[in-house]
């Protein structure tokens, strides 16, 4: 106690240091001018206002999708084995067809069990059989598609720098996403709105789009709009589908705006070999059931990269690059609810908290001097030092302050003297026994570690319990309140220890200030 080592003391002051210095963007007015690395604490959407959508996963879009890809392969594999069937049809969660012959629809039913997991065929009195999911196979479906959808949306709000955006799941099928700070949320609609789900397709030279409207369209191939009006025929199964993409960038190519693309290896492989095989034919690029270009294979394509073309403006191909490198959607998303929210009430909620702030801290400051005289004085020096060290944890991390977590920080204010009370009532029941001056002041430092580290770790685990199982306000409150218990037992322990220790053996006092 009567000595520090100079290293200890160091380290103690670069703390402290480094606390102040992250805590400086939080009182500098240009804010705008700070490097990246040096920004003040994000406020929530409750205190800077901000855009509130709720959108809605539309699931039954992916199960129509799955199932029409089940018809074509119940169609192919009836085929393959020369099965006699009719009345094949697509309906919103099922495929029906009808096999008059016992065996024959007995050997179907195995065959179509293989197709996918969870799928179940059930055999009808009027010689149809019935291919659907079950039930478990359908629910895990829908949470997988929806978290899914909830990572891909987190990647395209990221990428555009919006400050930490709340975005979680509300009932089985529908998502929240709050951006603070974001006033218009039309081009972020904009961009959740696009599914972005690419592929490359052949054309099919044989037939042409006026044949395709009169009917005459092979089993294998459909119809499809482009992105200037026109109409193509394409091969139904792609090529190369998109979640073999691993990289989209906006680059230039005679002077044009253009994506550059990049295969993972097998993306790569399937890509090349389509490439090598159809020189000469056209390659639609399809993007959201719109083919964007289709252009003539000129030559092989080895290497996994490629460049897309288009009437595209710099912002188009980076609007792009940006859905193309997030991932596509597995279903649409259509916006139910759309709300922004004013800074208004988040002025007032600031204005308050610091008023409350200010009054608790005047009511501890009061307290502790009344209560302790010059060893009370130190304590509100800490307690200053755990603002601002907190103020500067919270900066550094990048979290985000919303009210619950001013409620968190103006907690903590009042925690912060809860060690050196334990300490310095320490100090008093040694002075009580007769002990020395120094002897008491090291007894109430180490006598009182247990007790303090007992009491800040059941508050730490509490902190932690709704860190893990809250979301949104909740975590934030769990986070500063975290965050205030860690700077607040430092400042209580090392903080107020150096400033009793360099008192002690500077003024060599026979009698402790409480």
């Amino acid at each position: 106690m009567y000595k520090l080592s100079k290293s200890r003391i160091l380290i103690i002051l670069a703390i402290c240091v480094l606390g102040i210095f992250f805590a400086i963007p939080n009182v500098v007015s240009n804010k705008a001018a700070l490097p990246s690395w040096w920004q003040p604490v994000n406020l929530g959407l409750d205190l800077q206002g901000g855009s509130n959508l709720l959108l809605e996963v539309k699931i039954d879009e992916v199960i129509k999708e799955r199932m029409s890809s089940i018809e074509d392969s119940v169609r192919q594999l009836l085929r393959e084995n020369k099965i006699r069937y009719q009345n094949l049809s697509l309906g919103a969660d099922s495929v029906r067809v009808k096999i008059e012959n016992a065996n024959a629809r007995s050997k179907a039913a195995g065959l179509f069990r293989r197709i996918d997991n969870g799928i179940e065929v059930l055999d009808e009195p009027d010689d149809t059989l019935v291919v659907k999911y079950s039930d478990v196979e359908l629910n895990k479906i829908r949470l997988r598609v929806v978290d899914q959808s909830i990572e891909i949306v987190r990647r395209r709000i990221d990428e555009l720098g919006t400050k930490e955006p709340v975005i979680q799941s509300q009932g089985s099928d529908r998502i929240v996403v709050q951006l603070p700070g974001l006033q218009n949320p039309e081009y972020v609609k904009t961009l959740l709105g696009k599914t972005a789900k690419m592929s490359f397709h052949m054309v099919d030279s044989r037939s042409s789009a006026a044949d395709a409207r009169r009917g005459k369209l092979a089993s294998n191939s459909r119809l499809v709009q482009g992105s200037m009006g026109e109409t193509y025929v394409i091969n139904r199964k792609p090529v190369v589908g998109g979640e073999n993409l691993v990289d989209a960038q906006p680059s230039f190519q005679d002077g044009n705006p253009v994506v550059s693309f990049r295969f993972n290896s097998v993306g790569g492989k399937k890509f090349g070999e389509a490439t090598k095989n159809n020189v000469g034919e056209r390659l639609a690029i399809v993007l959201d059931d719109e083919v964007i270009s289709a252009p003539t294979i000129q030559t092989a394509i080895l290497g996994g990269n490629g460049v897309i073309t288009g009437s595209f403006t710099v912002k188009e191909a980076n609007d792009l690059a940006l859905l193309l490198r997030s991932g596509a959607l597995p279903a649409p998303l259509e916006v139910l609810e759309e709300r922004t929210v004013g800074a208004g009430l988040g002025a007032d909620s600031i204005r308050d908290g610091v008023i409350a702030s200010i009054i608790g801290l005047i009511a501890v400051v009061l307290f502790m001097v009344a209560a302790y005289g010059l060893f009370g004085v130190f304590t509100v020096v800490a307690v200053f030092t755990n603002l601002f060290l907190m103020l500067g944890a919270l900066s550094f991390m990048g979290a985000t302050l919303t009210l619950p977590g001013i409620a968190g920080i103006i907690l903590t204010i009042g925690m912060a003297v809860d060690a050196n009370v334990l300490i310095f009532e320490r100090m008093r029941e040694e002075v009580k026994a007769g002990r020395s001056t120094r002897d008491a002041a090291e007894a109430g430092f180490t006598e009182a570690w247990t007790t303090i580290v007992d009491s800040n770790l059941t508050t730490l685990v509490a902190a932690l319990v709704l860190f893990y199982f809250g979301t949104g306000p909740v975590r934030g409150f769990a986070v500063t309140l975290a965050v205030g218990i860690a700077t607040s037992v430092f400042t209580s322990v090392t903080v107020t220890r150096l400033m009793i220790t360099a008192w002690l053996n500077r003024y060599k006092p026979t009698k402790l200030p409480i």
